[in-house]
């Protein structure tokens, strides 16, 4: 499918990968939408690329549908293609010292990672499922954020790893239900990259981190990721899998 020309909506657009792929796609010709909780930063991506800002928390479904409706009304069209970037990185033992449990740190990142990225692509599918087919038969395309730490959690990482695991194992079954529209389902699963949570780290951290890294050994730039979220909308062949974008990292224990 075509970036030119179709509209899309980057959820998370305001800063890191999302606000790179929002970048991307509006260069390549696409009228984008960004999703964001931060209204500052996505409303200044937004105009930055000319394209619609709403301020949405994607783990409240009623608000994504709205936000949704109201964006395909703007941009003239229901978006063919969605990137679901939104998402929150935390750090939790089970248990923590003197005993502190970490359950509602668990409930509040599966409820913006994980149901957050089904509520978009559940209201993106039935959006794109009304649009008439391109050549081919293809409607459109959703791609989701994993992370590779849905194969490598670390330590403290239970709740991230397992909202991240959703996301990957929901990719294969969401793109054969939703094959009957013509919507591919893709997944990518970033190593570690250069977004505002890694840049907030010393030097010395960050250097140690990378020294993980076989090639190239350095973070990930987040317009790597938004060439990747491009070629899987090109390519009428990538669906239902998970793609690790990582330079052939595996994370240790900790």
């Amino acid at each position: 499918m075509r970036i030119d020309g179709n509209a899309a909506i980057v959820t998370g657009g305001g800063s890191g990968l999302g606000a790179a792929t929002a970048r991307h796609l509006a260069a390549e010709g696409a009228k984008v939408a960004i999703f964001d909780f931060d209204a500052e930063r996505g409303a200044a991506v937004a105009e930055e690329i000319g394209g619609l800002f709403r301020k949405v928390d994607v783990s409240d479904a009623e608000a994504v549908g709205a936000a949704l409706e109201s964006a395909a009304e703007d941009l003239g069209e229901a978006p063919r293609i969605a990137v679901n970037c939104a998402g929150i990185g935390t750090a939790a033992r089970i248990v923590g010292r003197e005993g502190k449990l970490s359950i509602d740190v668990f409930e509040r990142t599966l409820k913006v990672n994980l149901f957050g990225t089904f509520n978009v692509m559940s209201h993106a599918a039935r959006l794109i499922s009304g649009l008439e087919p391109l050549d081919g038969g293809e409607r459109g395309v959703i791609i989701n954020t994993a992370s590779v730490a849905f194969e490598d959690g670390q330590l403290g990482q239970t709740a991230y790893a397992a909202s991240k695991g959703g996301i990957a194992s929901l990719c294969l079954p969401a793109a054969r239900e939703l094959a009957q529209f013509g919507i591919r389902v893709v997944a990518i699963a970033p190593g570690l990259f250069h977004t505002p949570m890694m840049q907030c780290l010393p030097e010395e951290v960050t250097k140690k981190i990378t020294e993980n890294i076989p090639f190239p050994d350095r973070l990930g730039e987040p317009h790597e990721y938004a060439l990747l979220a491009g070629q899987i909308i090109t390519n009428p062949y990538l669906n239902g899998t998970t793609i690790r974008l990582d330079g052939a990292v595996r994370l240790p224990r900790r």
